[in-house]
């Protein structure tokens, strides 16, 4: 079967994609930007990957027009301030395309949409699902709650509310009640849909076995980490310091905050679980799926993450674009050292940030990150996917990795923080000399102030970072 993947960068995509490999299944990947999406080469017979952006109908015209089934897993929950109309657009051009060359089949994940007064972002969920009902093919919708796995966001800011909070005076939606469910039982529930006749012009909720309060899963979390956690619910926290507080304590975005307060005060609980009969599957619990992605995390297998995506940054543009670094009206600071044993540097620069850290003054990069958080930026807390390993598209700390060839010793990066115009942070190795340069293109005159004025700090910072790396 030729099957059409979107979202095949996200977070479900990149890991549903080598099982409908593994199905036999020829994948065509419509992607935003190729420069993110990377293809292991036993995959490549099986692949075609074209670029395209769903809120743009002309530049769906590199979509073939023998596909026989298409998943839609694509969403931009809170990257704008108009997400839900980008969303309603999207959903009308995928619709109006697929019934342009006869898709017979579209499986769509959305979210449990059982509430009568829903958030604006489950709202816009239920939006496109009424859009993509409106088409000639067979609409399969998975409505999902919590999707617990490593790398996805529930996990992450679940992780880090109860690893960093000994005790918690949390809002009143901790009381909350959801049903979440395993990141392998999504996958294996979105494989299972594909083709099958029982499946199609229906939606179905799905979840585990467990219908929780946000407060029992944080406890519950706490007993799997063996973490003895005290939990005080307010009985007045407004939308706005909820957010706040899930904001400074987390990795995730103010705007994600607030998009994911607003929905943790609706209900998502399953209305039956009917497709577990259907496809023959039994959801394991929440302590289970817990455990299942720490086994991942220990063994770092992590096969996606959330923090890569786009809608966790301040930013929203296409690798290419900021590949080719500038330097007429920039600010460059460039360093070149001697180093002596070159595999030692290489292997220190592909582990940098994250738990590993810059290196060097370590302090002050967190200081750099506390202040970007004050100012609703994403802040050093987003960490990184794999400590080792390095992808273009990927994340570390407040930088976005745009080029990452280990072989030729070149990684080059483009920052995410606020910051009164643009910059990025280069290494490239070359035999036994490392060069590092530090570029920025400043804003108006606000941004050559700032330069000048971290001016000493850099000195001081990349100085000793490239004596540590040498």
């Amino acid at each position: 079967m030729k099957v059409l993947l979107t979202g095949a960068t996200g977070y479900i995509g990149k890991r549903l994609l080598p099982l409908l490999i593994q199905k036999r299944h020829h994948i065509v990947c419509l992607v935003r930007d190729k420069d993110r999406f990377h293809i292991p080469s036993s995959f490549q017979s099986s692949i075609t990957v074209i670029e395209g952006d769903l809120t743009t109908f002309e530049s769906l015209n590199s979509i073939p027009e023998d596909i026989d089934a298409a998943y839609y897993l694509v969403h931009s929950m809170s990257s704008a301030s108009n997400y839900q109309s980008l969303e309603l657009k999207s959903a009308l051009n995928f619709r109006k395309k697929a019934d342009h060359i006869g898709i017979k089949q579209v499986v769509y994940l959305s979210g449990i949409i059982n509430e009568y007064k829903l958030s604006p972002h489950l709202q816009s969920r239920k939006d496109v699902e009424l859009e993509l009902n409106k088409g000639t093919f067979a609409l399969t919708c998975l409505r999902a709650g919590i999707i617990i796995g490593a790398g996805s966001a529930s996990f992450e800011i679940i992780r880090d509310l109860v690893e960093k909070l000994p005790v918690m005076i949390t809002p009143k939606w901790l009381n909350t009640k959801c049903q979440p469910i395993g990141i392998y039982d999504v996958i294996n529930i979105l494989i299972k849909s594909l083709g099958n006749p029982q499946m199609l012009n229906t939606n179905f909720d799905i979840g585990g076995p467990d219908a929780l309060s946000y407060k029992e899963m944080l406890l519950k979390f706490a007993f799997v980490r063996q973490l003895k956690r005290y939990i005080y619910v307010a009985p007045v926290m407004t939308p706005r310091l909820s957010s706040y507080w899930l904001y400074f304590i987390t990795s995730t975005s103010y705007k994600l905050a607030t998009a994911l307060v607003d929905s943790m005060k609706i209900e998502v609980i399953c209305r039956d679980n009917r497709i577990n009969q259907l496809l023959e599957i039994e959801p394991v619990s929440y302590v289970e799926s817990l455990k299942s992605a720490f086994s991942e995390i220990k063994d770092e297998k992590i096969l996606s993450s959330w923090r890569d995506a786009l809608i966790v940054s301040n930013h929203d543009f296409k690798l290419s674009d900021f590949i080719m670094v500038p330097t007429y009206g920039c600010f460059i600071d460039k360093r070149i050292i001697n180093v002596s044993k070159p595999n030692v540097t290489l292997e220190k620069i592909w582990r940098i940030g994250g738990f590993t850290g810059w290196h060097f003054a370590n302090w002050l990069w967190q200081l750099r990150g506390f202040i970007d958080r004050l100012n609703k930026g994403v802040g050093l807390r987003r960490g990184r996917t794999h400590r080792t390993k390095i992808e273009s598209g990927d994340v570390i700390d407040f930088w976005r990795v745009v080029y990452a060839n280990k072989d030729e010793g070149r990684l080059l990066l483009y920052a995410e923080m606020k910051l009164p115009g643009e910059a990025w942070l280069e290494f490239n190795l070359d035999g036994r000399q490392l060069t590092q340069t530090a570029t920025f293109r400043p804003k108006g005159l606000l941004g050559r102030l700032y330069w000048f004025a971290v001016l000493p700090f850099h000195h001081y910072i990349f100085n000793g970072m490239l004596k540590q790396l040498a």
